[in-house]
Parts: structure tokens; sequence; C-alpha cells
């Protein structure tokens, strides 16, 4: 049976800015979230990266910009034996009322569909409530990961009894060594 990992990219794979990841520069992952993936891969999961990229609806930077951060991040994977099989992003403003953004699960259904994949085999791993919504929302296993925005997150989970039994993990390395 295949399965997917899908993963958000700013705070679970790569260090997070409040000014958003505007170049290639900026780009830095987090410790052992490349061996992560590569972990994930050689395990047979499928690896699908779901992205909020709305600097690009607000003007920071391109799509020529943002493809040449997803070549870095996917040749930085295949340097540790890892392979990301789709990327998906939207690149709306928020307030555009699109209906790719997460929390609403199309980038992840979407994903579930092109690899022919059910989504209740399937897992999102994200660092914000948007990020497990949309994974709720397309039917899929979820997980949080505390870093990025994740410490903020977890302490919006212990508030709401919906959400309290999510697992939450320190970083994606943690998640794929117990999980996976």
């Amino acid at each position: 049976m295949k399965k997917l990992l899908i993963l958000d990219r700013d705070g679970v794979i790569n260090e997070d800015s409040p000014h958003y990841i505007r170049s290639v520069e900026e780009w830095i992952p987090i410790p052992g979230s490349l061996e992560a993936i590569a972990m994930a891969s050689q395990k047979g999961f499928i690896i699908g990266i779901a992205t909020n990229q709305s600097g690009i609806g607000r003007g920071y930077f391109s799509r020529e910009t943002l493809n040449a951060i997803h070549n870095k991040m996917i040749a930085a994977v295949r340097a540790k034996g890892g392979q990301i099989a789709a990327i998906k992003y939207c690149p709306h403003h928020p307030d555009d009322h699109c209906l790719c953004r997460k929390p609403l699960p199309t980038l992840l259904s979407i994903l579930c569909k092109e690899k022919g994949i059910k989504p209740e085999h399937s897992w999102m791993v994200g660092d914000s409530l948007k990020d497990l919504q949309a994974g709720l929302a397309a039917g899929c296993k979820v997980a949080l990961v505390k870093t990025g925005n994740g410490k903020k997150t977890q302490q919006q989970l212990s508030q709401n009894p919906e959400l309290s039994c999510i697992p939450v993990f320190n970083s994606l390395s943690e998640f794929c060594s117990q999980l996976l």
C-alpha cells in the first residue's frame, strides 16, 4: 500500500520568518529535517509539500523565486537520499478568498488524488493550526511539530478539546523516527 507524507514547508522543513522566505539564500533547513524526509522516502512514503506562499500575492517575491527556492530544497533532500514527489502551493493573498489556501483541504486533496493515495493513508505534518485543519478536512492523519510556530499552536490545541488528541513532536525528525 502506498503512503503519502504531506509536509508544510516553512517552520517544518526550513526555518520560518515573519518577513517571509523571499530568496534562495533565506531558505535554511531546520537541523535534521532533510534527513527525516530522506528516512520517510526510504521507508516507502511518497513525500508531498503543501504550503501557503502568500508572499507572491503580496508582491514580496515571484513564482520564479519560489521555484528556485523549491529547487534548492529538492536538491538538498536528494543529497540526503530522499525525494520530494510533488509541491503544491497557494500563491494568493489571504484577502483573495481563494479555494486553495490552507486551512482549506484543496492542496492536500490534489496531492492525494494525483498520487492515487487515499487521505486516510496519508499524514499531514505542520506547525500551524491551518495545517492541521487542512489535514483533518482532507481526511488525513495529522501531527504537529513544535518547530516554527508549533509551540504557539500547541497552546491552541490544549484549549480546544476536539484537537487536544493530535500528536505533538519536537521536530519533523522526531515525528519520522517515532511514527514512521
